[in-house]
């Protein structure tokens, strides 16, 4: 059973309190985005919440997220990185043979013995700071999609990004824009998180068909979005990019976006 302590040991508890979790993540919010968004309704049965908090009050938290096949781990922490080790050693017993998991720092280190790792790459989060920028960019051809454009997103996608992480039920929030060209859907942007309640949303899925880049099509579709989920009364923006994505990087930060962290992707495989 998961407990506190046993004979002076610390061990992890389970948090079903979302104010408790809320607490936590907006002490440093920028880096939990996608965890704070995950705490809406939408997301929220999809999600278990590992903890260490040895003085009632939460020390570290991990999420596992099994809204999407493989679950995604994520033990997030600016340094130092100790606590968020001891952890995931604690949790370890507890976690999906295969996951995909972020990582801060040097953590994957801890769960390198019992899985086979396979990374990803670092990652750079970054947020909106600059909101203004989102102004500057021309978004007139761009087009709102929804749940009747799936074939066409999906195809897209197969095209220009394979290994994206797309679920379509994030359709269904209107947070999704493209750019045609002769009716064919060549760009696209849209959110990984999104939550009106806790006011914050995560861009992603976003890309242009290879035919079509350098044309600033993910600088449009991008800026769109930006516009809409500040209409919404979203209050933190953020994103991931690969850190050696520098093209993309150049778009954000052209769009207002700054960096936040650093933290690698892996596959992990028991």
């Amino acid at each position: 059973m998961l407990g506190n302590s046993i004979n002076g040991n610390l061990h992890p508890v389970c948090l079903h309190d979302r104010a408790e979790i809320e607490a936590y993540l907006r002490r440093v919010a920028p880096l939990h985005l996608y965890e704070l968004g995950d705490l809406d309704d939408f997301f929220w049965p999809y999600t278990t919440w590992y903890a260490h908090r040895p003085a009632g009050d939460v020390e570290q938290a991990a999420l596992v997220y099994s809204g999407i096949s493989p679950p995604v781990l994520l033990a997030l922490t600016p340094p130092p990185f100790a606590e968020m080790a001891a952890l995931l050693r604690s949790i370890k017993p507890f976690l999906p043979k295969r996951i995909y998991a972020h990582l801060s720092g040097d953590l994957v280190e801890v769960l390198a013995g019992d899985y086979h790792v396979e990374s990803h790459g670092p990652h750079h989060k970054m947020i909106l700071a600059n909101p203004a920028a989102l102004a500057a960019v021309d978004t007139s051809p761009v087009i709102p999609l929804s749940t009747t454009d799936l074939d066409r997103l999906t195809a897209l996608y197969q095209a220009s990004y394979p290994d994206n992480a797309f679920d379509a039920r994030m359709l269904e929030t209107g947070c999704f824009f493209g750019l045609e060209d002769d009716g064919v859907l060549v760009s696209v942007a849209g959110i990984h998180v999104y939550s009106e309640q806790y006011r914050v949303a995560a861009l992603g899925n976003v890309t242009t068909h290879p035919a079509h880049r350098g044309r600033g099509g993910a600088l449009a579709v991008c800026a769109k979005l930006g516009q809409t989920l500040i209409d919404r009364g979203i209050e933190h923006i953020g994103l991931n990019v690969k850190a050696d994505n520098q093209a993309a990087m150049a778009c954000y930060q052209k769009l207002g976006f700054e960096y936040v962290a650093t933290y690698t992707e892996y596959m992990l495989t028991g």
